[in-house]
């Protein structure tokens, strides 16, 4: 069986423990008209054949009905005639692997039932049932105190995320700045759980004003303590919705600072391959300079060299001079011509 814990409480007390849904139907028509008497079902992961037995006997909206057999709604909250069904999306931060998971959570706040339905195992709903259990006097507000500390356990349980999401941030303000070439995918990485996380956070807004709509028209003591209770958590999700959007803003920043980081590093990169390129391409002009300056001498002997029979300069008494003295001036021309150019 789905259900995790059963119970109806009666003036704000636990009184009866149903051993089945059967049994809770039964008892709950039996509980004396006095003082405010509500079940309470917890169902985690229920069946569709559960849920619409539940639906049935407390005569449920279809629509609502649906919602919570296909799951995966946003947070809202939804008027059906005198009960009221929300959707609430707790998140915790898994450490090890710093990713954010998203759950989901379903009332049904009738005026004499509350049904919550868990669609994961965060969070444990059974400590919100201690804490209201330890509290009479809260708990005799009926079903909707069960639905405020329901609404102050997922805030709070949002807290911790922030946190681990703002060391997540710093991690890569260090991994950006230290120039490690994976923080890019890390920063997307994050970005996509930020906006996610947002997306479970941002509808609490709504639910929150149509909440405070639904309990204007109570006038009595108790329930104005608890609108103030409930505008307390109010409070604090406006305070995650703050720092939320300020995580968006800054991993926004970090993009365009890392791109900009990583632009720079490529135009010094470039910079220094062509400064490279230009040192390398001045030691072959040098090389080149002083291999045509050698050539010319060279091109002198060899012509001398070939010692055919009918050369002039051959039997000349100063051609040996001659051909040194042309060497050397050759030399030399090709040595000034280079040496103006910039090549030596």
């Amino acid at each position: 069986m789905s259900v995790v814990d059963n119970a109806i409480y009666i003036d704000g007390r636990r009184a009866v423990d149903p051993t089945s849904l059967d049994h809770t139907f039964e008892e709950l028509r039996q509980c004396p008209d006095q003082g405010r008497s509500f079940c309470w079902i917890g169902l985690l992961r229920p069946s569709k054949k559960e849920i619409e037995a539940v639906a049935e006997e407390f005569g449920l909206h279809p629509l609502a009905v649906e919602d919570t057999i296909t799951a995966h709604q946003r947070p809202k909250l939804d008027l059906y005639g005198d009960v009221v069904f929300v959707v609430l999306r707790p998140a915790r931060y898994v450490d090890p692997v710093e990713v954010v998971e998203i759950g989901e959570v379903h009332l049904f706040i009738g005026p004499d039932f509350v049904i919550t339905v868990r669609h994961a195992e965060e969070p444990d709903l059974a400590a919100v049932r201690k804490r209201l259990e330890a509290d009479p006097e809260l708990l005799d507000n009926g079903p909707y105190a069960v639905l405020y500390a329901v609404l102050d356990k997922v805030v709070d349980d949002y807290f911790p995320v922030l946190d681990g999401l703002q060391d997540d941030i710093d991690g890569i303000e260090v991994q950006v700045f230290g120039g490690d070439p994976g923080v890019s995918k890390r920063i997307y990485q994050l970005s996509r759980e930020v906006i996610e996380f947002q997306r479970a956070v941002e509808p609490l807004r709504e639910v929150f004003i149509e909440l405070r709509d639904r309990l204007k028209s109570t006038a009595s003591e108790s329930d104005l303590e608890l609108r103030r209770s409930l505008r307390d958590v109010s409070d604090h999700a406006t305070r995650v919705m703050e720092r939320v959007q300020s995580f968006r803003d800054l991993l926004s920043n970090i993009v365009q600072v890392n791109a900009a980081l990583v632009a720079q590093r490529q135009n010094e990169e470039m910079a220094r391959l062509t400064e490279a390129g230009y040192d390398q391409n001045e030691q072959v002009k040098r090389i080149s300079s002083w291999a045509a300056i050698l050539f010319a001498p060279t091109l002198v002997a060899s012509i001398y060299g070939m010692n055919f029979t009918h050369m002039p300069e051959l039997a000349w008494t100063y051609g040996y001079p001659f051909a040194l003295g042309l060497m050397l001036l050759c030399g030399m021309i090709l040595y000034t011509i280079f040496k103006r150019a910039g090549w030596l």
